[in-house]
C-alpha cells in the first residue's frame, strides 16, 4: 500500500508568503506616505528650499507674526463652522427619509449620492458660476420673487455662501454612513414605542438620535477633516475673493508651494494645518467624553 506524502508547508514559508502579499502596501506606504510625512517636517524647520538649510523656525515665527496664514485659519474655521452642522443635519434628515420602505427606494439612494461622486469637476463649477452671476438664474429667481439681485462674487459673505452651498449638496458619503446605521436599529424599538404613543418627530429625538450617537460623531470627525482640506471649491469659483474673504489654508499652502516656490513655509503650514485638525479632533474627544475610555453609546 502506498502512502500519499502530504506536503506540509513550513512556518517561515507562510510568514515570507504574507510579507511577499502585503509588499505592496509596505512600499507604497514608504515611498507615498511616511517618507513625504517625515521629509515635509524636517522641511518646514529648513530654510533652504528643496535643497535643505539649516534648520530654524524661521517658518513658524513668520507664520504667527504674519497675518496671512492667520487669514486663512480664520476663513478655514468660518467654512468648517458652517458647512460641516449643516451637511450632517441634510445628511441625516435625507437618510431617515430614504430609510423608508418603499418601490424604487433605491433610485432614489442612488441619486442623492450621485453629487458626491460628481465633486468639484470644471464642468459643474462652470455651471455654479454661471448660476450665480449678477445676471444668472439665482438673481433673476430673486427678482422674480421681488428681492433685489445679489453681489454674490462681490462681496465676502455671498461668496462664502457661494462655496459652502456647493459643498452641501455633497453630503452623498456621510448619508449612506447614517443610512446604514439607520438600517441597523431594530424596528421593534419603533413599534413599541408607537404602542405607547410615541409619534415619529419623538422616536426620532428619542430612539434614532441617542442610538447613531457614535455614527454622528465619525461623520463629524470625517467631514470636519475634509473641510479644513477645502482646496477645489474656492481655488476654482472665487480664487479666494473677494479680499481673501475664501481664501483657505489650502490655497495659501498650494501658492507658497507652486507659485511661489517657499517650499520650507509650505511645509510648515501643511504642520499647522495638520495640528489644527489634531487639536479640534482632540476637543472633540474630550467634550464628549471619549478619553475616559468608556463605552459612548
Amino acid at each position: 500500500m502506498r502512502h500519499r506524502r502530504i506536503y506540509q508547508n513550513p512556518v517561515g514559508t507562510k510568514k515570507y508568503t504574507g510579507l511577499l502579499l502585503i509588499s505592496p502596501f509596505i512600499a507604497g506606504f514608504l515611498l507615498f506616505t511616511l517618507i513625504p510625512f517625515v521629509l515635509s517636517f524636517i522641511s518646514g524647520l529648513s530654510s533652504g528650499g528643496m535643497s535643505g538649510g539649516e534648520l530654524t523656525l524661521d517658518n513658524y515665527k513668520r507664520i504667527f507674526s504674519g497675518t496671512e496664514a492667520k487669514n486663512a485659519v480664520l476663513v478655514t474655521l468660518k467654512y468648517a463652522a458652517v458647512l460641516v452642522p449643516l451637511k450632517l443635519i441634510f445628511a441625516l434628515l435625507t437618510a431617515v427619509l430614504l430609510n423608508i420602505e418603499l418601490k424604487g427606494i433605491g433610485v432614489f439612494r442612488t441619486i442623492f449620492y450621485i453629487p458626491s461622486i460628481l465633486g468639484a469637476n470644471l464642468s459643474l463649477v462652470i455651471m455654479w458660476q454661471f448660476l450665480f452671476t449678477s445676471d444668472g438664474l439665482v438673481n433673476q429667481l430673486l427678482q422674480l420673487i421681488g428681492l433685489s439681485p445679489v453681489s454674490w462674487y462681490g462681496e465676502p459673505g455671498p461668496a462664502m455662501a457661494i462655496i459652502i452651498l456647493l459643498r452641501l449638496w455633497e453630503f452623498g458619503s456621510a448619508m449612506v454612513i447614517f443610512l446604514a446605521a439607520l438600517r441597523d436599529i431594530p424596528k421593534t424599538y419603533y413599534d413599541a414605542a408607537k404602542v405607547d404613543g410615541c409619534g415619529a418627530v419623538r422616536s426620532f429625538f428619542k430612539i434614532t438620535l441617542p442610538l447613531m450617537k457614535n455614527v454622528i460623531f465619525i461623520n463629524l470627525i470625517l467631514q470636519t477633516i475634509a473641510a479644513f482640506q477645502e482646496f477645489n471649491a474656492p481655488y476654482m469659483i472665487t480664487g479666494g475673493n473677494p479680499m481673501k474673504s475664501t481664501y483657505t489654508i489650502g490655497m495659501l499652502i498650494y501658492d507658497s508651494m507652486f507659485c511661489y516656490g517657499e517650499y520650507n513655509y509650505a511645509s510648515a503650514l501643511s504642520w499647522l494645518l495638520f495640528a489644527s485638525v489634531g487639536v479640534i479632533i482632540f476637543l472633540m474627544y474630550a467634550l464628549t467624553g471619549r478619553l475616559k475610555g468608556g463605552n459612548q453609546q
